[in-house]
């Protein structure tokens, strides 16, 4: 097996293991990247196997997986302790990371998260996702709901070509059963770390309401913030809002809103 090394962005003390979505990778963070600080942070871009940089490399393409490889590339990169960041899917993944190895995580925040329960979708909508591995036109129709069909085809294009480039077919699909019926709430609820779900006020699946019943629900020291002018991709949409937010969050400072 490959190395999980990920991709390492800044030189700054405070240590952040960074999760990417199901259309995302490494290289999927978009404009965020170039507004976080990089004195102050060390942001650590996990690629899953299938992904990115390990885009050759196979696996099971579970979450549980993905949680095994994150803690070996701390362990190799020598942190012994970090915050989390998780992406839609990597939300999950994060909290994974939380379950497996508690005493490692100082905080967790996550955008448009995956809940704890896994997105335990219905058939219908189960199948749709599943056509999304061989069907491009199915990926923009995904984004364009997720984002409250705002944005232009230039941006759906962006999103698309991306995953499609920066992923296989077999671990974009293979992945989709694990983050969608993984349910570990059982296993995380009541840790006390402090954790901040974010959402945009566009997304229409993972919205405030869904986030009040699962994240806030679970995790005692949760919070929750919305994103105006933004729906499932933040780190596109609102890149300096969300670096802004949670480099905040991550330093224990006030998480009012910017302003």
């Amino acid at each position: 097996m490959s190395s999980p090394s990920p991709v390492v962005i800044g030189h700054g003390p405070n240590r952040v293991l960074a999760f990417h979505g199901w259309f995302g990778s490494s290289k999927g963070w978009g404009p965020f990247l170039d507004f976080i600080d990089r004195d102050q942070f060390t942001y650590a871009l996990v690629d899953y196997r299938g992904y990115g940089e390990r885009k050759e490399v196979s696996g099971d393409y579970t979450i549980s997986e993905i949680s095994r490889d994150a803690l070996q590339a701390a362990d190799e990169l020598g942190w012994d302790r970090f915050n989390l960041l998780g992406h839609s899917m990597g939300g999950l993944a994060a909290q994974h990371v939380l379950k497996d190895a508690p005493q490692r995580v100082l905080r967790l925040a996550a955008l448009s998260g995956v809940p704890a329960t896994g997105a335990q979708f219905d058939d219908e909508t189960y199948a749709l996702f599943d056509k999304a591995a061989n069907d491009d036109e199915v990926r923009a129709q995904l984004t364009h709901y997720s984002t409250g069909f705002r944005l232009n085809n230039t941006f759906l294009k962006r999103i698309v070509d991306e995953s499609r480039t920066y992923s296989t077919v077999d671990a974009f699909g293979g992945h989709l059963p694990s983050w969608v019926r993984t349910d570990i709430s059982k296993d995380v609820t009541g840790l006390e770390h402090p954790v901040k779900a974010i959402v945009g006020e566009h997304d229409p699946s993972m919205n405030a309401e869904v986030m009040k019943v699962t994240w806030l629900k679970f995790y005692p020291n949760a919070e929750l913030e919305v994103i105006p002018n933004a729906g499932h991709y933040a780190m596109y949409e609102t890149p300096v809002w969300l670096a802004t937010t949670l480099e905040k969050f991550f330093l224990g400072e006030s998480t009012d809103s910017p302003s």
